[in-house]
């Protein structure tokens, strides 16, 4: 199993930065990769916040794995249920798009209140 890296620097700003969003009247919604195997962009403890506005700080990956987690995170806000979401490719997919090895990413979207 791939070592699991912890990101805690800048955490409390972009929380400080949702409560100020939250303050503001706006709905929030927080993502974090919560564990990691093989090949992943974001390290564990990354986070992304992302308002009903569309406004965005912070990372979980980047590309279409991104676009997906502020999908979910506007259903969140929305009313759905806080969710685990989990992104993977297989070593073969992985090739097949240039990149060296496969791996998995799970990512918790929650509303803050």
């Amino acid at each position: 199993m791939a070592k699991q890296e912890t990101v805690t620097a800048g955490a409390e700003d972009l929380l400080a930065e949702a409560l100020s969003w939250r303050g503001q009247g706006h709905k929030v919604a927080l993502a974090t990769v919560v564990s990691t195997w093989g090949s992943s962009p974001r390290p564990v403890g990354s986070q992304l916040i992302v308002d009903d506005q569309l406004r965005l700080q912070g990372s979980v990956s980047g590309g279409c794995i991104e676009g997906a987690v502020v999908h979910e995170a506007q259903a969140i806000m929305g009313g759905a249920a806080a969710k685990l979401l989990e992104f993977g490719v297989s070593d073969e997919q992985a090739w097949e798009v240039g990149l060296a090895c496969g791996g998995t990413i799970q990512v918790f979207v929650e509303v803050v209140e």
